[in-house]
């Protein structure tokens, strides 16, 4: 009997298929799941998984990842940086970069154990005062100093918000990324990841479409 969350996952990748030619990654959040949860999606052999915490994902990937060497981890919420040395040595890809501060730590830490992260910074597209993000009149500093301290930036990430339409700032985000000439855009969860789509997304952050509702 085929698990639930393959079944999803298998019906987001057709719901894109429909509309986009070339699927996106989709990024499965993890966060709050148990391995046992999300272990028939690493057989399956699904490999971009999302968590949050940096604490919370230590427990869960550590000895996973040591027996799963394709298993790329993306660390997509706010990340302090007292958190960065463990960030860098556990995580693949850092989604929520928004201060030249983290981007001087990322370096010094990745520089240490000779690691190469792939980043994605995070733009406060609607200048939302609770939510983390660059506002877009200090993007261009950050990009500069992403380039200055030798980290793999491939573009930016964004969550609009909440109760308004997605369109317009998946829109705005979309053009940025471009007028930046980067190709890499980390755009869309599971109530809005086919909007996404048609706005270039190409990871896409789905939880709970996949996994369930969290308790």
């Amino acid at each position: 009997m085929t698990h639930k969350s393959i079944i999803n996952l298998n019906n987001i990748k057709k719901s894109i298929n429909s509309i986009k030619s070339h699927a996106p990654e989709i990024v499965a959040v993890s966060k709050t799941f148990k391995i046992r949860d999300i272990q028939p999606l690493i057989d399956y052999g699904h490999i971009h998984f999302g968590e949050n915490k940096v604490q919370e994902a230590i427990s869960k990937w550590s000895e996973v990842k040591k027996s799963n060497k394709n298993i790329k981890l993306h660390m997509i919420g706010r990340l302090q940086t007292n958190k960065v040395k463990t960030a860098v040595q556990l995580f693949d890809y850092i989604h929520s970069v928004d201060s030249i501060k983290l981007v001087e730590k990322i370096s010094q830490e990745q520089k240490k154990i000779n690691k190469i992260i792939k980043i994605f910074i995070q733009i406060n597209i609607g200048n939302e005062d609770q939510k983390s993000g660059v506002r877009k009149e200090n993007l261009k500093d950050l990009i500069l100093a992403c380039s200055d301290n030798d980290l793999d930036l491939l573009g930016l990430m964004c969550i609009p918000p909440a109760e308004k339409d997605p369109s317009d700032f998946f829109e705005e985000t979309m053009i940025l990324n471009k007028n930046f000439g980067f190709r890499e855009l980390s755009m869309g969860m599971s109530t809005d990841y086919l909007k996404a789509c048609q706005f270039h997304s190409t990871y896409l952050r789905i939880g709970s479409s996949i996994f369930g509702t969290r308790v």
